[in-house]
């Protein structure tokens, strides 16, 4: 049986949804042409008032903002509430640049906090669960979020953030925790630190996760739900529009819904900034219809994904999103080839490996070079160099049929390869160094 945390909006109907939108839209673009400066001198340089925004049929005249606008407006140079209404910032945590500084009225954080109780309950907790959130606390919106949306729903949280992993393990055993929420990295590194100490799934109350803030496969999802005896949830946010919460997933598992009573989304083509039809990839773009203190409107968040109004088993009628396929920023382009981190994760685990691996791409003799490092489980190991030689011939062999560029393999030893206790670093890309 589905549970809602909230049946009436997860449930309504297309028009009645549409009908909100369009209200709470004209609503937010009045409140941010008067009191962000900023957006104002962006709207007039394209020639829009806040009065020819009347519904989301609308919403192609408004202009974009990207992270570097965020970067130029810093720190309140996007803030359309007074200071004294603000109770809160959370900040990305990027290392390039200035950070991205979000604000949050009290309201602001009841609706976040709202959102994540939508996910939690979607992954079928409610006030009988112990909800381990473990991502980071602090100014990252990871830990924050959950815990807020754990304590809606009435969950008994440990507040636990990540790092110190035996700790975590213990505090899972003894105290029963039934819902786990963290980066999928630092999830499946969990896994791997309950087996190493000679547990099992059935020695933890386990059930369910809920995993986002970095990309992940469903090669991946299949591992962490096997090393943990649980079910894995996808969650999607970015501290710009809140944090998580803004989408989550149901039981089908089919994609992640959008809650579109406080996020308007649409698919552009990155290149044009054009508006896409529903069911084509392009770049996700989210409009904030409820968000008072730092209201971005037609946010390029730079995830390529898919959109989709497929009737789901769970009964929610909100929108779907594809699982993030790749950045269009983050997107390598190798010897004039588009490789994403993903389809090489995709590779490895298909063929045995782990999913901690290593890219590093550099420029030689003004050429591309991919070389790709990948932790072996203890049982792959062998002290004969040509079975070493040949898998790792094999593994780049099955990489080059996925991309169709030939990288150079190095398979290293079980846990040669620093753990991340918050987002993974996958990628090293040296060319930037030297160009």
């Amino acid at each position: 049986m589905e549970r809602y945390w909230n049946q009436e909006i997860e449930t309504m109907s297309r028009e009645d949804m549409k009908k909100l939108q369009d209200e709470r839209l004209a609503a937010q673009v009045k409140h941010v042409y008067e009191n962000v400066e900023y957006y104002r001198n962006l709207m007039d340089e394209k020639g829009v008032k806040p009065e020819d925004v009347k519904s989301t049929e609308d919403l192609h005249k408004l202009p974009f903002l990207s992270k570097a606008d965020l970067r130029d407006a810093y720190p309140y140079g996007l803030l359309a509430k007074p200071l004294s209404e603000c109770v809160r910032i959370q900040s990305t945590s990027g290392t390039t640049g200035r950070r991205v500084v979000a604000f949050y009225t009290q309201h602001d954080i009841d609706l976040w906090e709202d959102c994540c109780a939508r996910a939690i309950t979607a992954a079928g907790g409610t006030n009988e669960d112990v909800c381990q959130v473990c991502y980071g606390y602090g100014l990252f919106t990871g830990g924050p979020g959950l815990n807020g949306g754990s304590h809606k729903v009435g969950c008994l949280t440990l507040p636990m953030s990540s790092g110190n992993t035996e700790r975590q393990i213990q505090f899972m055993r003894d105290l029963g925790s039934t819902i786990l929420c963290c980066t999928p990295s630092y999830a499946a590194y969990i896994g791997e630190t309950l087996h190493d100490m000679g547990y099992t799934p059935d020695d933890i109350k386990l059930k369910a996760g809920i995993f986002g803030a970095e990309p992940w496969t469903e090669e991946m999802r299949r591992s962490i739900e096997n090393s943990l005896g649980i079910k894995a949830y996808d969650i999607y946010g970015l501290t710009e529009t809140s944090g998580p919460g803004v989408s989550f997933e149901c039981s089908e598992q089919t994609g992640m819904h959008i809650n579109e009573d406080h996020f308007i989304p649409e698919i552009i083509n990155p290149d044009t900034g054009e508006v896409l039809p529903e069911g084509e990839v392009g770049e996700l773009v989210f409009t904030s219809i409820t968000k008072e203190a730092f209201p971005l409107l037609r946010y390029r968040t730079r995830d390529l994904c898919v959109l989709s109004r497929k009737k789901c088993s769970c009964g929610r009628t909100l929108i779907k999103m594809s699982k993030p396929m790749g950045r269009s920023d983050d997107m390598l382009i190798i010897r004039g080839v588009n490789v994403f981190p993903s389809q090489i994760e995709t590779v490895l685990i298909e063929q045995g490996y782990t999913p901690n691996y290593l890219i590093e791409v550099d420029r030689v003799n003004n050429s591309d070079t991919l070389d790709i490092s990948v932790e072996m489980n203890p049982e792959q190991l062998s002290d004969k160099v040509k079975d070493m030689q040949d898998k790792e011939r094999q593994l780049a062999g099955a990489i080059k049929t996925m991309l169709g560029i030939s990288p150079k393999v190095h398979l290293v030893s079980p846990k040669s390869i620093a753990r991340s206790e918050g987002k993974a670093v996958r990628v090293i890309d040296k060319r930037k160094l030297h160009d």
